[in-house]
């Protein structure tokens, strides 16, 4: 959760909307979930949600940033998401942030506006898997 807690951007305004026991159903019964550790602190982390089919986090620790992290856990993710025979998934994330940008940058479609402050997005197995 530090990790998560640390980010500068797409923060978690409310901490009780995500409890220890939400992070252990995602983890073990609704999907799956990677981390990258360096010198024994985990520095990222990805998990997708395979009832929803969306992709329920990636963040990596701010000072990790622009290393090729994130990039990484997304393609282990979408990688293992799809080899399950799944044909879509979907992300929301904040309004012109640096993650918007990424999720474009790795071939995402932005299909429009998600509540007040977010965009979606949307991947397809075949454009993926292209």
């Amino acid at each position: 959760m530090a990790v998560r807690l640390a980010v500068k951007e797409n923060v978690l305004a409310d901490l009780s909307r995500v409890s220890r026991a939400d992070c252990e159903e995602y983890l073990t019964r609704r999907g799956r979930g990677w981390v990258c550790e360096l010198q024994d602190q985990i520095v990222g982390f990805a998990v997708v949600d395979l009832q929803e089919n969306n992709v329920w986090a990636l963040f990596i620790l701010p000072e990790y940033e622009g290393r090729g992290i994130g990039r990484k856990l997304h393609h282990m993710m979408l990688d293992w998401y799809f080899s399950r025979g799944k044909s879509y998934l979907w992300l929301t994330t904040g309004m012109n942030t640096r993650a918007e940008k990424f999720y474009e940058s790795c071939g995402w479609l932005k299909t429009g506006p998600y509540g007040d402050d977010e965009v979606k997005f949307e991947m397809r197995a075949d454009d993926w898997l292209c």
